[in-house]
């Protein structure tokens, strides 16, 4: 019995190469008018529709501590599902380009490397390749686990929203 091959939705922000499990992708968008919301942190973009259905669009590049970058045609909003305190939440990533759906070189990955204190190795499942260069495949639920995603989190996963339905103070 053969092995079943994972499938990733590569994306690119900066030079750098990234990946995505391609089942956690709804749909891929191109860029289009957000709505802000105010106080949101530099990485919350703001919100946009789909489908009838409001979606927080992180700026991918500022969360993971690239400088911000302009728009361009290649621009694309990749819908997506994150898992948070075990509750489904669907986000939008601005990216800088969308390349493809498609395996990696080898089904195995390489571990974050471990280089000290100042960075964020849990935001990354592994280190795999695509034609020879190296493609980091971001760890979604981690990536969005932090307390800074309560700000964009259905009201349901805020502990005090129970109290103000129910009228109690």
């Amino acid at each position: 019995m053969m092995a079943e091959i994972t499938q990733y939705v590569t994306l690119g922000i900066a030079s750098e190469l990234l990946a995505v499990p391609v089942e956690r992708v709804r749909e891929i968008l191109e860029s289009q008018p957000l709505s802000r919301l105010p106080h949101a942190p530099p990485w919350f973009l703001g919100m946009i529709d789909v489908r009838g259905q409001g979606v927080p669009v992180v700026d991918l590049r500022v969360k993971l501590g690239f400088d911000a970058g302009e728009d361009t045609e290649n621009t694309r909003i990749i819908v997506l599902e994150a898992r948070m305190e075990g509750h489904e939440l669907t986000l939008g990533l601005k990216t800088d380009r969308v390349f493809e759906v498609t395996p990696l070189d080898d089904t195995d990955l390489e571990p974050p490397p471990r280089v000290g204190a100042g960075w964020r190795p849990e935001f990354i499942v592994g280190i795999g390749r695509r034609n020879g260069a190296f493609v980091t495949v971001l760890a979604l639920d981690h990536l969005f686990a932090s307390t800074e995603v309560a700000l964009i989190a259905p009201a349901e996963m805020d502990s005090g929203v129970g109290d103000i339905k129910s009228g109690a103070s």
